[in-house]
């Protein structure tokens, strides 16, 4: 398998990893739990598993209740996702794949709820000391991730030239 077609073959499954992990999750807690609005389940001193409808983008920003905002919301996620796959395919370091691909599978799943229910199901509640963090779903996870590691391969190009 020549370079190219690796790229695109590892991309993919990163995508539909991070895709899969984040619409089982969501299907098990709505589905195989029931959680709703009202259901608290304390995991940890730190830690509980709600249900919270996003109808923003992230930490809630933005939220949309009318349906042309949402209409709004998923084509945008659909234009980001095709421009970060178009940066995918013209990307060079290895290094660089998994955290666009795992930006795109997240950002995916996210839309595919916004297209399924009108919002985002988020399910993880931070909280301690009385801090309360904002609530955050696995797709949430792969895309922060996934940011973080391109801010850090970018800052240190001696990681990024070790790959290319």
């Amino acid at each position: 398998m020549d370079f190219s077609k690796r790229k695109l073959f590892f991309s993919l499954i990163l995508i539909l990893t991070a895709y899969l992990i984040d619409r089982l999750n969501k299907y098990f807690f709505i589905n195989e739990i029931g959680i709703d609005e009202s259901t608290i389940i304390e995991v940890t001193s730190f830690l509980d598993i709600v249900l919270v409808w996003n109808r923003g983008i992230s930490y809630g920003l933005f939220q949309q209740e009318s349906e042309i905002g949402k209409i709004f919301l998923t084509i945008l996620s659909c234009l980001i996702c095709i421009f970060l796959v178009i940066w995918i395919f013209k990307e060079k370091n290895f290094l660089c794949y998994m955290p666009l691909s795992l930006i795109v599978g997240g950002a995916l799943s996210n839309a595919t709820d916004r297209l399924l229910f009108g919002a985002v199901a988020d399910f993880y509640h931070l909280h301690a000391y009385g801090y309360s963090w904002y609530v955050f779903n696995i797709a949430d996870m792969c895309i922060v991730f996934g940011v973080f590691l391109l801010i850090i391969i970018n800052f240190y190009p001696n990681i990024k030239n070790k790959f290319e």
